[in-house]
């Protein structure tokens, strides 16, 4: 799934300045991140959204567009231009690191023109429930692309290649999913609101034949054009499940080369994520949104959270070699839409879980690593100003011990409900072993199998420094601070 040991880093947040700074950023940060050991970066969508220079990227106007065309108001995005994008990517690639391009296959906005059509008005929170007639109406479905004039791809949108909308300008008080003539809502997605197969904007008709074959083109045109290594497909629980298999094998069989796959199936029950899973034959891995709630939920509870269950009911607990663990992300960081807030003294122990066990493919959040300070609006209306701690240089402690250190077979003593802990034992290339012990309460020590005799151990968070020296059979009492983790490697 990745190279052994990866590591990948989702390098922005929601609130990231509009500047277009962020491509010649990367492009000038990669080799310092490679050093560290970041071995691959997710980006956020490159290609032109409907607010222009200020879209962080998910409201898609032109797939076409990566900042090249003076449209919605720039020729930018909010990243930067399409040079800089490619440049950037040049500058990952001469480092050792993988791209990874955000991807939008469900829904269009900003049309630059309307059409009328019919449909029928469904309910927003049951779309298989109509609320109305069928009807006339007058929908923002023409996709022209003046500015860019056909350059790369003559296709325009129109209403039939999309399934539904949510506007019509005929009535605009009307709050309602259309369903457009002759369409129906995709059986295959998350039975969330019914069928949520939609989700804003103009819903693409995947089965659509020209729909289809314009993504798969795009696919193509997109890998000669940036050459990038993989992709992260968004919002994958509201299209049908199998698109994303074929969309894969087909841009996969044109790039001749494997490319790394993970969608964004956002929903805690993990269930959802196999069936996701089995549809896709496994060809695609998925964020462990599970595992993300269990460490919002532990980050609340504080010391009435049972650490002995924190991989419960989570997609690394089950199938870990399609588990891309996350400790936050763009939509759950606070005031986005699934806000889902993992507490700050918590998360030195949720990265201690993902970047120093064996299991999964962890992804390190460009808010936790940088810091963010913004300000937004709630959903109670209150404007809040946010400001996200920096935890660089404790994840950078973390990212030595695991490409140091995190080798070997893993012992875990998940014996404790407040104080757990695991150890590696090292392999041939990479001697030494590692101890890792973490509480959500009281401080406390676990006697742990590091398989080194007679050796003494420093803890590199530097919370505990007091060394500590191994018994004759390798074992060796390991302990941590309250609230805290300790990571313990050979000392020099």
């Amino acid at each position: 799934m990745s190279e052994p040991n990866g590591v990948m880093m989702q390098y922005y947040h929601w609130y990231i300045p509009e500047g277009g700074s962020l491509w010649n950023q990367l492009a000038e940060q990669a080799e310092e991140l490679a050093k560290v050991g970041i071995t691959s970066v997710w980006l956020p969508p490159a290609y032109k959204g409907v607010g222009g220079g200020l879209d962080v990227g998910y409201g898609v106007y032109d797939l076409f567009d990566l900042g090249e065309f003076d449209q919605k108001g720039s020729v930018r995005t909010k990243y930067g231009t399409k040079q800089e994008y490619l440049e950037a990517i040049k500058a990952a690639h001469k480092a050792g690191i993988q791209v990874y391009a955000d991807v939008v296959f469900n829904h269009r906005m900003g049309a630059d023109e309307a059409e009328d059509v019919e449909a029928t008005p469904f309910d927003m929170e049951n779309r298989n429930a109509p609320i109305g007639e069928y009807q006339t109406i007058k929908a923002w479905t023409h996709f022209t692309f003046p500015a860019r004039g056909g350059k790369y791809s003559s296709m325009e949108w129109h209403w039939w290649h999309f399934d539904a909308i949510d506007h019509n300008a005929y009535n605009e008080g009307e709050n309602a999913v259309y369903l457009l003539k002759g369409k129906s809502f995709d059986q295959n997605v998350d039975l969330e609101k019914g069928s949520f197969d939609y989700l804003m904007g103009c819903d693409l008709d995947i089965e659509n034949p020209e729909v289809c074959g314009e993504l798969k083109y795009w696919g193509e045109w997109y890998m000669d054009t940036t050459n990038v290594d993989g992709f992260r497909f968004d919002a994958v629980k509201h299209v049908s499940a199998e698109f994303f298999q074929q969309w894969l094998e087909h841009v996969r069989h044109y790039a001749k080369r494997d490319l790394f796959a993970v969608g964004e199936y956002w929903s805690y029950e993990v269930e959802a994520l196999h069936h996701f899973i089995e549809s896709t034959d496994g060809k695609v891995a998925l964020f462990d949104a599970p595992l993300h709630y269990n460490f919002h939920v532990a980050s609340q509870a504080g010391e009435d959270y049972d650490l002995r269950q924190i991989f419960d009911n989570t997609l690394l607990q089950h199938q870990p070699a399609l588990a891309v663990t996350l400790v936050e992300n763009h939509d759950s960081q606070p005031l986005q839409s699934l806000e889902s807030i993992v507490e700050p003294w918590f998360k030195p122990l949720a990265y201690a879980l993902i970047l120093l066990r064996q299991e999964g493919y962890p992804c390190i959040f460009y808010g936790d690593y940088y810091g963010a300070h913004y300000k937004d609006y709630g959903k109670d209306g209150n404007e809040y100003e946010i400001w996200m701690d920096s935890h660089q240089w404790l994840i950078d402690k973390f990212l030595f011990a695991r490409q140091t250190y995190a080798f070997g077979e893993q012992y875990d003593y998940f014996d404790h409900p407040s104080t757990i802990g695991w150890t590696r034992l090292g392999d041939q290339e990479h001697p030494g072993g590692m101890a890792v012990i973490l509480s959500n309460g009281e401080g406390g020590s676990k006697s742990m199998e590091v398989g080194q005799p007679n050796r003494v151990y420093v803890d590199i968070t530097e919370h505990v420094n007091q060394p500590i020296t191994t018994n004759e059979e390798g074992w060796g009492e390991f302990s941590c601070n309250g609230g805290s983790v300790s990571v313990w490697v050979p000392q020099d």
